[in-house]
């Protein structure tokens, strides 16, 4: 329940930004200036938070799945693409604060691990339900 509610908080967070917030300020009318703003600022406070989500979620797997099990699973994988992403968003932001497209990508990348996450099952969870024996 943890992995669900951690990947809906992270994932849902990046896409609802760019998908639903973003384009909603631009459609009430905010300065261009003021919505590039509150963009950066956003994303950044996203990417952190999702790297944190990130860090659990490997946790999690980690004890489901064992270390090694980390690196041939696909949500394993995903999560390592996830730290990733992260880690040169903030890396890109830092060394060359001019250069959003490839803060963009970065965060891009950071969504779409995301979402092919979201399409895994959950860890230790066969997806069949368990009946009821009286």
């Amino acid at each position: 329940m943890l992995w669900q509610l951690t990947q809906m908080l992270w994932v849902g967070g990046l896409w609802l930004l760019y998908l639903g917030v973003l384009p909603v300020l631009d459609r009430v009318g905010l300065a261009p200036l003021l919505i590039d703003e509150i963009s950066r600022s956003l994303s950044t406070l996203l990417v952190g938070f999702s790297a944190a989500c990130v860090c659990f979620q490997i946790l999690v797997l980690t004890q489901v799945l064992g270390l090694p099990g980390l690196w041939r699973d696909v949500r394993g994988q995903m999560l390592l693409v996830a730290v990733y992403a992260s880690v040169m968003y903030f890396i890109v932001q830092l060394m060359l604060p001019d250069a959003l497209r490839w803060q963009l990508l970065n965060y891009l990348v950071l969504g779409i691990s995301g979402l092919v996450l979201v399409m895994q099952p959950v860890p230790g969870w066969s997806g069949r339900v368990r009946e009821a024996h009286p």
